[in-house]
């Protein structure tokens, strides 16, 4: 029995299921697949918020185990960062679509 890629256990979009509509989370789980096979640019293209995803996400576990001046802050704008990018992202991406 062959083991079966990760590609295999990806979710479906729901909105892009019922409305044919991507999204603002589409891409995302391709994109951190592309990440962790190397393929850096790749999963940029796919979703360009997946570094800025990752630094947050690595920033907040950090934060768990170690508290710092402004952590709050720091993560707030990060969050912030991450939405200006993928509302820009998503708009770009319905733009090809008019």
């Amino acid at each position: 029995m062959a083991l079966k890629g990760i590609e295999d256990y990806m979710l479906q979009c729901t909105s892009k299921e019922l409305f044919g509509v991507e999204c603002f989370g589409c891409g995302t789980q391709r994109a951190t697949v592309l990440f962790f096979k190397g393929e850096f640019a790749a999963a940029f293209y796919m979703y360009p918020a997946i570094y800025t995803l990752m630094l947050l996400l690595l920033l907040v576990v950090f934060n768990l185990f170690v508290k710092f001046k402004h952590d709050f802050k720091i993560k707030v704008g990060l969050l912030l960062l991450n939405v200006v990018i993928i509302v820009v992202s998503y708009g770009i991406k319905m733009s090809h679509y008019v």
